[in-house]
């Protein structure tokens, strides 16, 4: 009976202390920091997110999930709540996904901020007062099962074009193709050997090639030579032309002296030479009347001229006289 007694009383002894000791762990850790409830909705399923799950701003921890829960308001939608470090910095752009933990495959609650909408007045967003709803957002794997049956249709559709691809009768063009690539690398082979036999020749025709190449080319410079050196004798023939006292400006003296002598001979010589070829004319005409007279009246040159009668209506003019009785 005393055994019983001693042994009872160390149980409750243990009990008691057990107790004790749970009781200052939880006291000694025990979240003493001021936090925010945030509400998370959103039609996402939550499978393998548990109560107490970290919650995380950018990777950060400041919090845990407290339940969870279908939202009563909205018919689809699950319903999470969160609590917060005060400072987090919550703001109306802050939207939550859900995240994994490794291998592990823990789920929590991970809050990022969107991008500014370019076309708000103010960049700085405003800060989300507690008890406010916050959108619970389609994670990565959700992502990729909601799009699976999709991946799954597209991946079936690829088999059956590899299959159309590697067919009997493509196979034997695939065939044929490699054929026929191994016959043109055996042409290519022998082609590589014949320009390989061929290249010493073709290099000394080509260094031919280059020497009479050279030769020309110097040929070329000569007669450049000699054009330059002709275009400057002609550049100053040209210029001695144009200088002042040469042969334009002589020739244009020239010129100007025709015009003066032509000038000279129209005013002053032209004229004495018509009036001599006037009288010169005059005095053959008087040679000629004087050899007609000689002729008709050869004493004319002994008796001069002989008078002339006078004719109708002159003085002296007599009428003959009539030859009637």
């Amino acid at each position: 009976m005393e055994n019983k007694s001693h042994a009872l009383a160390a149980g409750s002894f243990v009990l008691l202390l057990s107790g004790v000791l749970v009781s200052l762990a939880m006291w000694l850790t025990r979240d003493t920091r001021a936090l925010n409830v945030y509400q998370l909705t959103g039609a996402v399923n939550v499978s393998g997110l548990q109560p107490q799950a970290s919650v995380r701003y950018q990777g950060v921890p400041i919090g845990k999930v407290t339940t969870i829960g279908l939202d009563a308001q909205v018919r689809g939608q699950v319903r999470v709540s969160i609590a917060v470090d005060d400072s987090a910095p919550i703001s109306t752009r802050t939207f939550a996904t859900l995240g994994y933990q490794g291998v592990t495959g823990l789920a929590f609650i991970q809050l990022d901020d969107a991008a500014p909408d370019p076309k708000a007045v103010s960049s700085e967003p405003a800060r989300l007062p507690p008890n406010s709803r916050i959108e619970l957002r389609p994670g990565l794997l959700t992502k990729l099962s909601d799009r699976g049956e999709r991946l799954l249709e597209q991946l079936e559709q690829s088999s059956q074009r590899v299959n159309q691809l590697l067919s009997e009768a493509n196979q034997q063009t695939l065939m044929g193709a490699v054929s026929e690539i191994g016959q043109a690398a055996g042409e290519l082979r022998q082609l590589t050997a014949q320009t390989r036999s061929t290249l010493p020749t073709l290099l000394t025709s080509s260094q031919s090639t280059l020497d009479v190449v050279k030769l020309t080319s110097k040929r070329v410079g000569d007669s450049a030579d000699e054009a330059r050196a002709s275009a400057r004798a002609f550049r100053l023939v040209t210029e001695r032309m144009y200088a002042p006292g040469g042969t334009l400006d002589q020739l244009d003296q020239g010129a100007d002296i025709l015009v003066a002598t032509g000038q000279t001979l129209r005013i002053n010589t032209l004229p004495r030479v018509d009036q001599a070829v006037l009288d010169a004319s005059r005095t053959t005409r008087q040679l000629g009347e004087l050899t007609q007279t000689l002729t008709d009246n050869p004493q004319a040159m002994l008796l001069g001229k002989p008078t002339t009668p006078p004719g109708p209506g002159e003085p002296g003019f007599a009428a003959p006289a009539s030859g009637k009785n």
